[in-house]
Formats: C-alpha cells, sequence, structure tokens
C-alpha cells in the first residue's frame, strides 16, 4: 500500500509540474504587440481621447487570453495639444519615413486626402467583425465615407451654435421671456442672420459691447465660415462625380454677409486673434454680444476661464445659445458638425487588433466619459438614455441641433479650397474687397489651382 501510495504521489507531483512547465511554456508563447495610438486633445478637457485606450487595452488582453489568442497589446500614447497644421504633417512625415502610428485621430476631412495618398487602410470588411460599431449613429458614417468605402470610425461629434451673453440682451432692453424664447425663435425661421447683425449694431452704438464685438465667429480659418456657406444655400460638393464645388450666387450672399458684418454692423474684429491671449478671455468676460463657438468650448469656457466666477453654473446665468439662423425669414437655420475620427495606418501590421481597440473606446462608457469631459456630443445610437450622458444638461439641450447638422465634404483638396475662400472672406472683412470681387477672387484661385477638379456654377 505504502508503494502504491508513493507512486501516486509521483504521478500527480508529475503531472502539477507538467501543469506548471505548460503553463511556463504558454506564458512564453505570448507575443507583445505594441499598438501606437497618436491622438490631438485640449488637456484636460479631451484627455479621454487617448487615454481610454489604455483601459481598452486591459479588456482587449483578457479577450485575447480567453480566446486562446497569444497575443497581447501594449498601448502607446502619444497625445499632446499641437497646432493642426503641424499636427497632420507629421502624420504625413512619419509615414514617410515608415514609422506612422498605427492609430491616427483627425477631422474627418483628412479622410479623402490620406485615402487617396494610400496611407490608411479601408475598414468595411473589418468593421463587420465587430457588431459594436452598429451601435453608431447612421448618418456619422457619411464623414467616414470616401468613394464608396468607409475609412475611418467616429471619435466625437459636435455642434457649433450661436452663442450670446443674457446680461448684455438685458442692457438692451430684452425681458427674460424674450432671452430664453430666442433658441425658439432661430428654430422656426423667425429671428435671422440679418436681426443678429442689427441687434449686434444696437449693442455697439450704445455702447454696449466695443465696435467691432457685435458677433465674433473663430479668428482663424476653420470649418464654421462653411456653415454659414451653406445657411446662404451653398454646395461643396457634387454628390455624383465628388469634385467640388464653388456656387457664385450663395458665395455672393455669404461674402455680402461678412462684409455688411464687418462694414455696417459694427462686428467680426475677431480675426486674428490669439485663441487663449484674446479670443477666450474677450468673450468670457462679457465683451461680446454674439460668437460663434462650438459645444465643445463650454467645458472649456467653465473649467479655464470662468472657473473663479462660477464655472458652468455662471454660464448657464450669463450665456444663452441655439442654431445658427436662418439666412431668410421662414428658413432653416443650421450649424456644422466635424466629427473627428480614428483612422488606421496602411504601415499597421496588426489592423486587426488596431480595429478591436477602436471598437472598446467606441461604446457607452468610455464615449461618455470623453463626451461629459469636453462637452462633445455622443456619438452613438441611445446614449441620450444612458444613465451618465443624462448627466449633462448642455449635451441634452444641444442634441437636436443634429437634426440641423452639415459636414464638410470628403475631398482631397478641401484644403486648397479652404484657404481660397477663407483668404476672400478674410479680405472682405478687412474692406480689401468688395463682395463681388471676393467671388471673383474665389472663382479664379480655385480655377488655377484645383482646374478640373472643382464645379463652379
Amino acid at each position: 500500500m505504502k508503494k502504491v501510495g508513493l507512486l501516486i504521489l509521483i504521478l500527480v507531483g508529475g503531472l502539477l509540474l507538467s501543469g506548471m512547465l505548460f503553463t511556463a511554456l504558454a506564458q512564453d508563447n505570448t507575443q507583445t504587440i505594441v499598438i501606437t495610438v497618436r491622438t490631438n486633445a485640449t488637456p484636460p478637457m479631451e484627455n479621454w481621447r487617448g487615454n481610454n485606450f489604455i483601459l481598452a487595452a486591459k479588456e482587449l488582453n483578457a479577450d485575447l487570453e480567453a480566446a486562446g489568442d497569444p497575443r497581447r497589446v501594449e498601448v502607446k500614447i502619444v497625445q499632446d495639444h499641437a497646432n493642426w497644421s503641424d499636427y497632420k504633417k507629421e502624420f504625413v512625415l512619419s509615414y514617410g519615413a515608415g514609422k506612422s502610428p498605427d492609430i491616427w485621430l483627425s477631422g474627418h476631412e483628412d479622410v479623402a486626402t490620406q485615402a487617396a495618398a494610400g496611407r490608411i487602410i479601408a475598414l468595411d470588411d473589418l468593421l463587420k467583425e465587430f457588431p459594436k460599431f452598429n451601435n453608431v449613429i447612421d448618418a456619422l458614417w457619411q464623414s467616414c465615407t470616401y468613394k464608396g468605402n468607409i475609412w475611418a470610425v467616429p471619435q466625437d461629434t459636435e455642434a457649433r451654435p450661436l452663442y450670446w451673453n443674457k446680461s448684455l440682451l438685458k442692457q438692451l432692453g430684452w425681458s427674460d421671456e424674450k432671452i430664453a424664447g430666442l433658441p425658439e425663435a432661430i428654430k422656426n425661421g423667425e429671428f435671422t442672420l440679418d436681426d443678429m447683425l442689427a441687434t449686434a449694431k444696437e449693442a455697439v452704438d450704445k455702447g454696449i459691447v466695443p465696435d467691432g464685438n457685435g458677433f465674433w465667429t473663430r479668428p482663424k480659418n476653420g470649418g464654421d465660415f462653411t456653415a454659414f456657406y451653406y445657411d446662404f444655400g451653398g454646395q461643396t460638393i457634387d454628390p455624383t462625380t465628388g469634385k467640388l464645388v464653388f456656387d457664385k450666387a450663395a458665395g455672393l450672399k455669404y461674402y455680402k454677409f461678412f462684409y455688411d458684418a464687418a462694414q455696417k454692423y459694427g462686428s467680426m474684429k475677431c480675426l486674428g486673434l490669439g485663441w487663449s491671449e484674446a479670443w477666450h478671455p474677450t468673450i468670457t468676460s462679457g465683451k461680446v454680444l454674439f460668437w460663434l463657438g462650438g459645444t465643445w468650448q463650454w467645458a472649456e469656457w467653465g473649467t479655464v476661464y470662468l472657473k473663479d466666477k462660477g464655472g458652468e453654473d455662471y454660464e448657464w446665468e450669463n450665456f444663452g445659445f441655439g442654431l445658427i439662423p436662418a439666412a431668410e425669414k421662414g428658413g432653416k437655420p443650421v450649424t456644422l458638425s466635424h466629427p473627428l475620427v480614428y483612422m488606421i495606418s496602411s504601415q499597421c501590421k496588426y489592423p486587426d487588433l488596431a480595429l478591436a481597440l477602436i471598437a472598446k473606446v467606441t461604446d457607452y462608457g468610455p464615449n461618455t466619459r470623453h463626451a461629459l469631459s469636453s462637452t462633445h456630443l455622443g456619438i452613438l445610437k441611445g446614449q441620450t438614455n444612458y444613465i451618465f450622458y443624462k448627466k449633462s444638461r448642455l449635451l441634452s439641450d444641444t442634441l437636436y441641433m443634429l437634426d440641423y447638422t452639415t459636414f464638410l465634404p470628403n475631398n482631397p483638396y478641401w484644403g486648397s479650397y479652404s484657404t481660397i475662400t477663407y483668404n476672400a472672406l478674410a479680405a472682405v472683412v478687412s474692406g480689401d474687397l468688395t463682395p463681388e470681387k471676393a467671388v471673383d477672387f474665389v472663382v479664379d484661385q480655385l480655377t488655377n489651382e484645383l482646374g478640373d477638379k472643382v464645379i463652379i456654377r
């Protein structure tokens, strides 16, 4: 019996040792894959744009282990608040050197440029492997599509409201009831762009705001301006050919609006200002009546510029917002959304793992963390019913704007188009060009630079 017992102990010990050896070998066989994620973010509000991937990697590694996949992901996050132009050049240069990040975040308008250059991959087939992407709001996939293929995944979206200072409107004699009803008046086409400029001029004439501060846009070139062009009936892309479009009739109305704003209505003394040096401080100190901004800036104002005054509580008491008013009475107001998107480099050796990480952050928890901290709108169906998303009054109050939203065109030549049309606008605001001359300038420049890649109507 003792010999039998000893034999059993030897057998059990051998099995245990072999099991330990098998486990050790299995562990030795795991392969660590480094996935580099490059994002651009304004700290601290937008830190989750990259940081969500840290949590995602842990979840993905658990999935890989459970599935018997020997690969393990290690995420390298490269995230800072870079100038967007420099940031985009960095990607092109790193790709040229064979060292591009695996996952790259940028504006959706870069999809066409990078896809045409072969720097990113089409995702249509891979997306089918991750049903979670079915939760993305359908309309947002339009911003990720180029020549019939999907090349990116939405990371966030927003709206660009017209903001106003309620305390300044009160100084003009507006009642609380009239101020509270302004968003609805805009939505119904009752309060137009002309009404806004007239109100702005009244504030300037009465000394309530300095000359030039009746109405402001962003201080530099950007997609916000295109929303006004759309407001006047403009079109930027031909759906049949995919070519860019410039509509001269709409362009004339567009430039006349900004000419009048600057030359007749005491507005637009904002172009060329530094964001943090002058633009944000002037607005948050109550020296501008109307201004165009983004929903995401609400968090920045409260966190950075109005923290000592009460932060978001101060904003709700003193700021209001609505859609960009219609160009004509009874018309439809607009806004513009500019989704940021994740793209996968064609140099990525493991695109399935890269997309698996993106799938992990494209969920209610991670996306809501980013939405709440950055004041960007959610990208998922039913997200407004998510318990934590509902905590934000601003996100709930601006969600309807997506019913009125527009997008920039996905076209590789949009950068040139945008620069030319903005240069004309800046010249109109400064008084160097009349609206008519601005249209001529745009037509000449677009024709010379883009040739048959643009349609002039």
